[in-house]
């Protein structure tokens, strides 16, 4: 499944569904109802049968969630999305709300009145959310009820039916670790968190323990599912049956139990009917998973998935597989910007043709099984939008003189890519390259951080943006996600972040190094690299064990954005090391023409 260019949903059809919402709400005796851009899995990529949040809204973003009472309505979004969901949704039925700035919490408290009940579907809201959702109706005098089935459902009459992908075996060469291993690994750590069994509720999860891959949703290779390993013992694996074929329902039979996804919720009661500890990760399992323990006399032990951390941190063979994969695409990225600083400047390129072309050139490795997300395309003012979808509606032309922006990714079998590059197109003003030159200082302040043993990305964050702070300066979004390997291409629990995060980098993570600016209607600029983070040398007079970053991105920095005035030595010198390493690995791999190019685009540069 590969990019798709829908046209933009028509904002009309809000105020319509809204209403139908309503009377359903009012039929049930409810006053109001949430609804969250998830399904069961609070996954980031949810099948079009749980796409519930852009049905009703027409919001097709990432993240965000509506709440609607019987006179009022409004969808929270967070700053990537700000210019998209005015775009989208119809302000006369929703008003925007920020996520954090303006929480849907704080809204409750404000707008639900005595005596009100507010519904919300209890598999699709985590546990912890429910726990603020309940605090703030309690504070406005309403109450935070459970339904039965979800009320949208009943009013959504065109409906897709669930996806049923297939799952294939993940080869060992590519996996380096048996399901057998992992799973006997998961076990002992479930135990020294003195639980009984984990529920996992991430379906990159439970690809990851058992070695499979899954097509249930774009450009991620997940097999919607939800599993129960115990400390010692076989898991069990609740997933439609009609995914498997014999010869995977042959080899995960002799690793796990299979059963019906609805089989889920008994199994959950009859744990707690036994009194069993059950490991449950509150911010990510629905409030009905942990009730099923709960409230039937089981245990619950609140702590995170425990596959999370140990998927993270890559064993060698997913490293070198990542690499391979970087430089696959490495050279299909550099034939790309040859043909787009040679045809762009011609004219008659919009957002959907490069993105095209762009995946043609992925797809000619022979090696490509997806896109790893929907390219953003984005001519000039769609630069500006973080997280900017084209559609055939929405499709620009790449102007002479103007800034394109460009992020998108590939699935290999052997790992998963995200690069940003910021393209000049024609001349580009002194701002343009001042505002890019500070984005680049962010990005070289992170690839040549190092730091102790321990450091969390929260701590590495301010790196990235202290140059645009200096100017008065910032960006809305993290600096850094988690990737997987051919699995999710944001991935957590790690992150480079304003927010706070707990987890320590470790040898293996990979995580994305990707600072920008945005000016409002006019372009945006995001520098992006993969980044490995390995042992870094010992510091002379230094006592600590440290860590660095290893790019594993391989393609050149457009330097016709580049105030080199604004660089130091060290980030030339970084610069320039970078682009004869790029030079060095792909220039072997193109034709002739592609190699004088790449070349000539990373030439050594000074002040």
């Amino acid at each position: 499944m590969f990019q798709s260019f829908d046209t933009v949903n028509d904002k009309s059809r809000g105020p319509v569904r809204l209403a139908a919402l309503r009377d359903e709400l009012a039929s049930r005796g409810l006053d109001g109802f949430l609804v969250p851009r998830a399904d069961a899995h609070q996954g980031e990529y949810v099948p079009a049968s749980d796409c519930r949040l852009e049905w009703l809204t027409g919001f097709t973003g990432s993240a965000g969630i509506a709440g609607v009472l019987t006179e009022k309505a409004a969808v929270f979004i967070d700053g990537r999305y700000t210019i998209q969901v005015r775009d989208q949704v119809d302000e006369d039925a929703f008003a925007y709300r920020h996520l954090t700035d303006e929480p849907l919490t704080a809204w409750i408290r404000e707008n639900a009145k005595e005596g009100q009940k507010i519904g919300y579907d209890p598999m699709l809201h985590p546990v912890r959310q429910v726990t603020s959702l309940k605090t703030a109706c309690e504070k406005a005098g309403a109450e935070l009820v459970a339904t039965d089935s979800n009320p949208i459902d009943a009013v959504w009459t065109d409906r897709p039916e669930a996806p049923l992908g297939s799952v294939k075996i993940h080869p060992m060469q590519f996996a380096g670790e048996s399901a057998a291993d992992k799973i006997k690994r998961i076990g002992e750590e479930i135990a020294e968190n003195e639980a009984d069994t984990a529920l996992l509720t991430q379906p990159d999860s439970i690809a990851w323990l058992l070695n499979i891959r899954g097509s249930d949703v774009t450009h991620t290779p997940l097999p919607l599912s939800f599993a129960l390993v115990p400390a010692a013992g076989k898991p069990s694996l609740f997933i439609d049956g009609r995914k498997l074929s014999n010869e995977v329902r042959d080899e995960l039979s002799g690793l796990t139990d299979i059963a019906a996804p609805a089989e889920l919720l008994p199994a959950l009661t009859a744990l707690g009917s036994e009194g069993k500890r059950v490991l449950i990760d509150t911010s990510l399992a629905g409030q009905a998973l942990y009730d099923a323990v709960a409230d039937n006399g089981g245990h619950v032990v609140a702590g995170q998935e425990p596959t999370l951390l140990p998927k993270a941190v890559k064993n060698q063979a997913e490293i070198e597989g990542a690499k391979s994969a970087h430089l696959r695409d490495g050279v299909a990225y550099a034939r790309f910007l040859a043909w787009f600083e040679k045809t762009a400047p011609l004219g008659g390129l919009t957002e959907v043709s490069v993105a095209e072309k762009l995946e043609e050139f992925r797809r000619e490795t022979g090696a490509l099984k997806d896109i790893s997300f929907d390219s953003i395309s984005a001519a000039g003012p769609h630069g500006a939008i973080c997280h900017y979808r084209v559609s055939y509606d929405s499709n620009l032309p790449i102007e002479l003189n103007s800034v394109y922006l460009i992020d998108s990714g590939a699935q290999y079998e052997d790992g998963t890519t995200d690069i940003t590059r910021t393209l000049a197109v024609g001349a580009v003003t002194a701002e343009q390259c001042e505002h890019f030159t500070l984005v680049l200082k962010g990005h070289i302040a992170i690839a040549t951080a190092r730091f102790p043993v321990g450091t969390t990305g929260s701590q590495l964050d301010t790196l990235a943006r202290i140059d645009l702070w200096k100017q008065g300066l910032d960006f809305d979004h993290g600096t850094g996600h988690g990737v997987g390997s051919y699995l999710g291409v944001h991935e957590g629990p790690q992150r480079i972040s304003k927010m706070p995060n707990s987890i320590a980098l470790k040898p293996g993570m990979i995580l994305s190094n990707e600072p920008g600016y945005y000016r409002a209607d006019e372009y945006g600029i995001r520098i992006e690299n993969l980044e490995l983070v390995t042992p870094a040398s010992s510091i002379e007079g230094g006592d600590q064990k440290m860590l660095g970053f290893e790019a594993l991105t391989l393609a050149p920095i457009d330097l016709r954005m580049v105030d080199t005035k604004l660089l130091s030595e060290f980030e030339l010198n970084w610069l320039n090391t970078y682009h004869a390493r790029v030079r060095e690995l792909i220039c072997p791999l193109l034709d002739d023409e592609t190699n004088a190019w790449l070349v000539e685009a990373t030439r050594p540069v000074s002040r």
